[in-house]
């Protein structure tokens, strides 16, 4: 166990080596089960977190709201826009004031070449940890939600594991790359083999992808990366499908648009399930394109399990937050 987490920032996937991701893990079980038993927790009695949002949420402020209060603590919800941000304030004041008024400061901004920037300045200006709910590049939480719950599905040794992480289509909006490039980077720590899977116009961003193929060799895993659904879905042990923008081929919406309506069968379905191994699970992070994105009977369906990963959101987080804040 490592236990030199304390006022540590949380930004990129990499910024907790493998063994502190399993520090964390080991935390967040624990939480999980204390909160199970009905265990008192406070863990950081008076502590405070802010929580700054540039992009809506509902899982994300949830689960830091609650995770805060059952750590004995405090979250103050910030909408940027009921700020002096759009009138001055710049990312250094957020980190210098915020800082000093708070003992933690969590931060979601996903604009496109703007967010982590953003996150990464307040950090350089913060005296206390800086934790990223979701930027431009990253998804840290959500990562080690899904660590959490594969785990749990599937075993602690994960080695020889395939994880399918595919594009799919939605009409909702052009969606950020952040998930799918922190799943590529966290998973092949862990020993499963990765199969990306997206269009042509719907690559991630080069640098990520050359980092995550550098780790799967250090970790001696499989990544290949294929732009045929059906392909990729084949003997797969977990299936992480879910939609994102072609942002690093347009950042144009109508042509976005236009380039992501020419693949509306790239839905998840009982047929494609059929393709992975009888006990594949279905992940997503949800909010999903229903029947656009996934069918309702795989999104319900006994191989889904985006209720367990929206859940450990809570305990995830909590660790990060007790063992960076205490």
């Amino acid at each position: 166990m490592q236990t030199n987490l304390r006022g540590r920032d949380f930004i990129s996937d990499l910024d907790f080596s493998k063994e502190e991701v399993e520090t964390v893990l080991d935390v967040a079980w624990d939480l999980k089960r204390k909160r199970a038993l009905g265990i008192p927790h406070p863990y950081l009695r008076d502590k405070t977190l802010a929580m700054l949002f540039f992009y809506s949420s509902t899982r994300t402020r949830s689960s830091f709201e609650a995770g805060m209060a059952q750590l004995g603590g405090h979250a103050a919800f910030i909408e940027s826009r009921t700020t002096q941000i759009h009138h001055g304030d710049t990312a250094k004041e957020i980190g210098e004031i915020l800082g000093r008024y708070f003992d933690g400061i969590a931060i979601r901004h996903v604009d496109w070449g703007i967010g982590n920037k953003y996150i990464t300045t307040v950090a350089q200006h913060s005296r206390v940890p800086v934790l990223n709910m979701q930027c431009d590049i990253y998804h840290p939480f959500q990562i080690l939600a899904d660590l959490m719950t594969i785990m749990e599905k599937k075993g602690r040794n994960l080695r020889g594991k395939r994880l399918v992480v595919s594009w799919a289509y939605a009409a909702s909006y052009l969606k950020p790359v952040s998930v799918p490039q922190s799943l590529i980077l966290q998973m092949p720590r862990f020993g499963m083999d990765i199969v990306l899977a997206h269009p042509p116009e719907f690559p991630l961003m080069p640098d990520i992808v050359e980092e995550a193929k550098s780790l799967a060799r250090k970790y001696r895993v499989g990544f290949d990366i294929v732009d045929d659904m059906d392909a990729a879905f084949k003997d797969a042990d977990i299936i992480y499908a879910k939609s994102w923008g072609p942002l690093v081929v347009t950042t144009d919406p109508e042509e976005g648009k236009r380039l992501q309506d020419k693949y509306k069968d790239w839905i998840v379905d009982a047929r494609r399930m059929a393709l992975a191994k009888e006990d594949a699970i279905y992940m997503h992070p949800l909010p999903a394109d229903r029947d656009i994105e996934v069918t309702s009977e795989v999104l319900d369906g006994p191989q889904s399990v985006v209720y367990d990963e929206a859940e450990n959101r809570l305990h995830v987080q909590k660790a990060v937050m007790a063992l960076t804040m205490a």
